[in-house]
């Protein structure tokens, strides 16, 4: 094996679900499958049984079920609800306002890699797992990937998907810290709204609840924001008194909290860089790493991955990828934008809090910016 030389057209370094992805949509756009190859250092079985919750706008299901890669297990959201600890003002976003049969859906990592997975087997994509790339050389007409157990990969254009060696920082990336950090498990409640979602935004960060498994409602995947040190103290607590504190930042629409699983915690920062060369382009996590504030980070690597797709069945090239940059610079624009703007300015107390408050109650009654908002974070710009 060591030493051997593989010839491809496009190599995806990265297949969770935006590489898979990728690959995917390439061959529906007309690259055989046989000239696309997915690199990545976890075996699938690894990736499949990836419990982490992820929400799915009504775009994205549109796109995996494009591929072949819907239906799958998940938790239809027929019902968004947005307010502010302490201050007045809600909105509330409905499906039956959008003709749709769910805003969204909300599943588990592994089911969407399982998915795209099959869809790849089916299109013959090659897979190189687990391996990784150790370094990279990129020529005028290719690029040449030296991976780990000391295959080389021969490639017109790789694609950094969620991993690889050359995705080090470049200096005119965005990047912020929000000095936050998310508390993630997955709670029940004693009095469930049956597939209705909540973003509660506190004096230390948003706090998400998204409905997840079983027809009864009563649980939900937690996606708790709050300054780092808290974080600490709060993932020691026993489970009656994170329960309690949880009730006490959430309130009661829910009823009580009524258990918990084991949690985990992740600094939440942006990181923005969109980087590209002549042959190489980075897409999804690789390119921006958004808050989890609204749940845009996978649907937007979906998008790119889709646009990629689509300039690369045009012929694979450089000129690729720059159409592809400037024909997502918009999307991820605004996209970026809008995250970082609800990440950072409902955090903190202040005079604008109220103001903030009496913006969602005229969200909701302003019927046509409640329908943009939604038309956004349902399918990006457009």
């Amino acid at each position: 094996m060591s030493g051997e030389v593989l010839e491809f057209d496009v190599a995806v370094c990265g297949a969770g679900p935006v590489g898979l992805a990728l690959a995917a949509f390439l061959v529906r756009r007309g690259v055989p499958g046989e000239r696309i190859v997915l690199i990545d250092g976890k075996s699938l079985g690894q990736a499949i049984s990836d419990p982490r919750s992820i929400a799915l706008s009504w775009g994205s299901v549109q796109l995996l079920e494009e591929v072949g890669a819907w239906p799958l297990a998940a938790t239809p959201i027929h019902q968004i609800h947005v307010s502010r600890r302490g201050q007045l003002g809600r909105s509330l976003m409905d499906r039956h306002e959008h003709g749709l049969p769910a805003l969204g859906y909300v599943t588990r990592y592994g089911e969407v890699v399982d998915a795209l997975a099959r869809a790849c087997e089916r299109a013959g994509v090659a897979v190189l797992r687990p391996a990784r790339v150790a370094s990279f050389d990129e020529q005028g007409d290719g690029v040449n990937l030296q991976l780990d157990d000391g295959r080389t990969v021969k490639t017109q254009v790789a694609v950094q998907a969620e991993g690889g060696v050359f995705g080090q920082q470049d200096d005119k990336a965005q990047r912020r810290d929000y000095e936050q950090t998310a508390v993630i498990a997955r709670v029940t409640v004693s009095q469930p709204a049956v597939h209705r979602a909540f973003e509660r935004f506190t004096d230390e960060g948003p706090l998400a609840l998204l409905p997840q498994d079983g027809g009864d409602g009563h649980q939900y995947a937690l996606v708790w924001c709050m300054r780092p040190e808290r974080a600490g103290s709060v993932l020691e607590l026993g489970d009656d008194r994170f329960l309690e504190q949880l009730g006490e930042a959430f309130g009661s629409r829910l009823g009580r909290f009524t258990s918990v699983s084991p949690r985990v915690a992740f600094p939440l920062g942006l990181n923005a860089e969109a980087r590209a060369t002549g042959r190489t382009v980075a897409i999804g996590n690789a390119a921006q790493t958004l808050h989890p504030v609204a749940g845009q980070g996978l649907n937007l690597g979906l998008r790119d991955a889709a646009v990629l797709a689509r300039e690369l069945g045009r012929g694979v090239s450089s000129q690729a990828i720059g159409n592809f940059m400037s024909a997502r610079a918009q999307d991820r624009k605004l996209t970026i934008g809008m995250t970082d703007v609800m990440a950072r300015a409902f955090v903190g107390g202040g005079p604008v809090q109220p103001l903030l408050g009496l913006g969602l109650a005229t969200l909701d009654l302003v019927k046509p910016a409640r329908m943009l908002l939604a038309d956004l974070m349902m399918f990006g710009r457009r």
